[in-house]
């Protein structure tokens, strides 16, 4: 589990710089053939190992239910966020995978209620959920450069 942790954060690392890195302008702009953006993409990441650890094993979110419900499956770039609200996910990216780190040593995901992802991989436990983060998380990265390659090429 411990290397699962360090992908994550190694991911997070890449989805940090391309927050900081990426002009703002481009964060927030759906180039053609795509429906979502820069941005929502990293909240996206942000919010779902929300739903699929604590949320399956009947916990309380570590985030603000705001923010899980504006970025989880399902949902598109709706306006660009606030400065505050770009500042907490920059903060939650690094955060989140800690305290879900700690959460886990201390067996906090036990009671977990089994679950079929959209690609169909199912899941019936804390290891399962984290195992599909690292994939899902390298879904989104791909979307991710996938996006910046379009907002280049349309210059």
């Amino acid at each position: 589990m411990e290397k699962l942790f360090d992908i994550l954060l190694k991911n997070r690392k890449i989805l940090h710089d391309y927050l900081h890195k990426t002009p703002q302008q481009d964060l927030f702009r759906i180039p053609e053939g795509f429906n979502n953006n820069i941005w929502w993409n990293i909240a996206h990441v942000v919010v779902t190992p929300q739903l699929l650890l604590y949320g399956l094993s009947g916990r309380d979110f570590t985030i603000e239910k705001d923010l899980i419900d504006k970025y989880r499956k399902g949902t598109f770039p709706d306006g660009e966020p606030s400065k505050a609200e770009m500042e907490k996910i920059d903060a939650y990216l690094f955060s989140t995978i800690k305290h879900i780190q700690l959460d886990y040593e201390h067996g906090r995901f036990k009671n977990f209620q089994e679950y079929m992802t959209s690609p169909k991989i199912g899941l019936s436990s804390a290891e399962d959920a984290l195992a599909f983060n690292v994939f899902h998380e390298g879904l989104h990265l791909g979307a991710i450069m996938a996006l910046k390659h379009a907002l280049q090429r349309d210059r």
